[in-house]
C-alpha cells in the first residue's frame, strides 16, 4: 500500500481558467507584446534628432506614451466587455460547457447536409406537436359530438312541445 500511481485520491486537479480570466490574460500578453514592439529603442530612432538632444526627455515621453496606449486599450477593452456583457457570457459559457461534461450523449454537430441537418432538428419538434394537435383534436371531437347531441335533444324536445302546442289548440277548438 504505497502513495505510487495507480487509482486512489490523488492531490486535487486544479480548475481550468474561467474564459473570463483567459481573456483578461490574453489582453495582458497582448499589451506586454504591444510594449515589447514598441521598443524604447525603436522610438529613439524614429526621434533620433529628439532624442540626441534629450535623452531624459525622449524616455519620459516614450514612457508616458506606452503608459497611456496601455491604459487607453484597456479602458477600450473594459468598454467592450461592459457593453457587451461578456463577463456574464463567459461563465454563463463555462457553466455550459461544464453541465455538457456531465452528458452521456454527444452533442449535436451539424452533418454539413443542410436539410438533413433541419430535418433532424425539425423532426422530433414536428413529431410532438402533431400528437398535441391529435389531442386537441379528438378533445375537440368529442365536445362537438356532445354538442350534437345536445342540439339534438333539444330539437326533439321542440317538436315535442309543437305537437303537444297543436293537440292543445285543437282541443280548444
Amino acid at each position: 500500500a504505497g502513495g505510487g500511481p495507480g487509482p486512489g485520491p490523488g492531490p486535487p486537479v486544479p480548475a481550468a481558467p474561467g474564459r473570463a480570466q483567459v481573456f483578461t490574460t490574453v489582453v495582458d500578453t497582448f499589451l506586454e507584446k504591444l510594449a515589447a514592439a514598441g521598443s524604447y529603442q525603436r522610438f529613439a530612432n524614429c526621434y533620433r534628432c529628439f532624442y540626441k538632444l534629450q535623452p531624459e526627455m525622449t524616455r519620459s515621453i516614450y514612457d508616458q506614451f506606452i503608459s497611456q496606449l496601455q491604459s487607453s486599450i484597456k479602458e477600450e477593452i473594459q468598454e467592450v466587455k461592459d457593453e457587451g456583457n461578456l463577463d456574464v457570457l463567459f461563465n454563463s459559457l463555462d457553466k455550459i460547457v461544464e453541465e455538457a461534461k456531465n452528458r452521456e450523449e454527444p452533442a449535436w454537430r451539424p452533418s454539413g447536409i443542410p436539410e438533413e441537418d433541419v430535418r433532424s432538428a425539425m423532426v422530433p419538434y414536428l413529431l410532438k406537436h402533431r400528437s398535441y394537435l391529435r389531442k386537441v383534436l379528438k378533445e375537440k371531437e368529442e365536445e362537438n359530438r356532445k354538442v350534437a347531441e345536445s342540439v339534438l335533444a333539444g330539437r326533439d324536445r321542440i317538436a315535442e312541445l309543437q305537437q303537444l302546442i297543436e293537440a292543445r289548440k285543437h282541443a280548444w277548438q
